[in-house]
């Protein structure tokens, strides 16, 4: 995959004719969110292309409240428009949550979930995210995140000696 952003139009110039806005493409039809939704798919195994978009909105709404400044807007600035609302929309968290308990936060927001289950859709959308974001983005990500979470983007984290 390649680092993608949302389509930005250019303002009007002064004394120009602006036509009326129109729509969008919708999430299906936009190729950067089909493309991202198939490498979750295929990432995670998905039988269908509605449970992987439904996995990817949960999580990337887990991850929209813990990631701020600029790495959030970046974050989204790099992801297909439909993600990047997911990410923007979300209210920052008031307490920086562990790996486990980021994890466990995502199984309770996707029915019938566990643990196991939730750290493998989480993985299946943030290991999907380096080749499309780019390494730099995800370690200024890493770093604001308390450790724990490299693995989640399917990342070895060294830990200093002790």
């Amino acid at each position: 995959m390649t680092t993608l952003t949302p389509h930005k139009p250019a303002p009007p110039r002064p004394g120009s004719t602006v036509a009326p806005a129109t729509p969008g493409p919708r999430p299906a039809q936009d190729p950067a969110w089909r493309e991202l939704v198939d490498a979750v798919r295929e990432a995670g195994q998905y039988r269908t292309r509605a449970e992987a978009e439904s996995v990817i909105r949960v999580v990337l709404s887990a991850l929209g409240g813990h990631v701020v400044g600029d790495e959030r807007v970046d974050l989204a600035r790099a992801l297909p428009e439909e993600a990047a609302r997911v990410v923007a929309s979300q209210i920052p968290a008031t307490r920086r949550l562990s790996a486990a308990e980021f994890v466990d936060s995502v199984a309770a927001r996707i029915e019938g979930a566990t643990p196991a289950t939730a750290r493998w859709d989480v993985s299946s959308v943030l290991g999907v995210l380096p080749p499309l974001v780019g390494d730099d983005l995800v370690t200024r990500i890493l770093d604001q995140l308390p450790p724990g979470y490299a693995l989640l983007f399917g990342r070895v984290e060294l830990l200093p000696a002790a």
